[in-house]
């Protein structure tokens, strides 16, 4: 069997480009540090969030030295609460859960990112270096009013936020 050199050229890029697509997809879920959702925050009840102890009060609260949990309720068309106040210089795990519908939770200008699903528990940590504002949106079509569901993180630097103590 004769193979043109052409076609000898053309069977070579296109294994190195399948090599190179394999390479990249294994490169981006694996080596930068992304994570897929996963089911390590539980459950609730998502027809009873007021009876949890975790999500009866949105909050945020010291659970260390620089360490934060922050519990918040996404629902049709706000977070709750809203803003969520955090130290600067302050790790962040944020606990979110739905009562009504899908929604997603994504901080801004941050690698946060997740979808909040009723009845399930999403847990992601963020680091917060510099005070700011960050916005909190929701990418998943939630209803009607979707585009007008946002929020924000506002970081504080340490002494401020440790006199005006933490939503």
């Amino acid at each position: 069997m004769n193979i043109h050199s052409y076609e000898k050229i053309w069977l070579v890029v296109a294994i190195l480009l399948i090599v190179g697509f394999i390479s990249t997809v294994t490169y981006g879920a694996t080596a930068v540090g992304i994570d897929m959702v996963d089911d390590e925050g539980g459950t609730v009840n998502a027809s009873a969030l007021d009876e949890d102890p975790r999500f009866s009060e949105p909050r945020v609260e010291r659970v260390g030295d620089n360490e934060y949990e922050a519990y918040v309720i996404a629902q049709q068309y706000i977070f709750k609460p809203d803003p969520i106040t955090v130290p600067a210089n302050s790790t962040v795990t944020f606990f979110i859960t739905s009562p009504d519908v899908i929604h997603g939770f994504e901080i801004v200008g941050t690698n946060a990112n997740t979808m909040v699903i009723p009845g399930q528990v999403a847990e992601i940590t963020v680091n917060f270096n510099e005070p700011g504002e960050y916005g909190v949106v929701c990418h998943e079509y939630c209803g009607s009013g979707h585009h007008t569901m946002e929020g924000s993180v506002v970081v504080q630097p340490e002494d401020e936020f440790e006199s005006g103590g933490d939503e």
